[in-house]
C-alpha cells in the first residue's frame, strides 16, 4: 500500500508549509537588513526599519531572527553578508517592458539567474535605464481607524492620486 502512511502524507504537507515559512522568513530577514544598512539601526528612527519589522512580527518570525538582522544591517554581527538591493531591467515576451528590484548577496549570480530566466521565457535582460524612463515610483498610504470616504477622496484629488480604494473595517475583517 505505497502512499497510504499517513506519516509520509504528514512529512510531505510539512516539507511544504517549511519551506514556504523559510522563504517568508528569509524575505522579510533581508528586508530588515537592507532597512538597517539604509538608514539608522533604531526602528523609531527609520521608518523603513519599523515596517519591516512589523511585517516580520506579523509572519510570526521569532525576536530573535529579527535581532540578528537589525546586527547584520548593522554591521555589528560576525558572520556579516552584505546584501544590497539592486534593480534590472529588460523585455519580456512581445516586448514587455519589465523593471526588477531584487535584494541579493552576489550581483553576479543574481544576474545569471534573471538572464536565465528571461531568455528561457522568451525575453532579454537589458542595460541599465532601458525601460526604467517608463515607470513612476508610486506608493501606498493605509489609513486606520474613522475615515470619512468623502474627505478622503477630496485629499486623493488634491493630491493627485491616480486611483483610491476605501475599505470599511467592518468589511475587511470579513472573508
Amino acid at each position: 500500500m505505497a502512499g497510504h502512511s499517513k506519516w509520509a502524507n504528514i512529512k510531505r504537507q510539512k516539507a511544504r508549509v517549511d519551506a514556504k515559512k523559510g522563504q517568508t522568513f528569509t524575505q522579510l530577514s533581508r528586508a530588515i537588513i537592507v532597512a538597517t544598512r539604509n538608514g539608522v539601526p533604531d526602528p523609531a528612527g527609520n521608518f523603513q526599519l519599523r515596517t519591516a519589522i512589523e511585517k516580520a512580527k506579523a509572519a510570526g518570525i521569532p525576536n530573535d531572527n529579527i535581532e540578528r538582522a537589525i546586527a547584520k544591517g548593522a554591521g555589528t554581527w560576525e558572520n556579516d553578508s552584505a546584501f544590497e538591493e539592486i534593480r534590472y531591467e529588460g523585455y519580456g515576451p512581445g516586448g514587455v517592458a519589465i523593471l526588477i528590484k531584487a535584494l541579493t548577496d552576489n550581483r553576479n549570480r543574481t544576474a545569471a539567474a534573471l538572464r536565465a530566466a528571461f531568455s528561457k521565457n522568451g525575453g532579454n535582460l537589458g542595460e541599465t535605464g532601458c525601460v526604467g524612463w517608463m515607470f513612476d515610483h508610486k506608493g501606498v498610504i493605509r489609513l486606520e481607524g474613522t475615515i470619512d470616504e468623502d474627505k478622503l477622496l477630496e485629499a486623493s484629488l488634491e493630491g493627485q492620486a491616480q486611483s483610491y480604494e476605501f475599505f470599511d473595517s467592518e468589511e475587511e475583517g470579513q472573508g
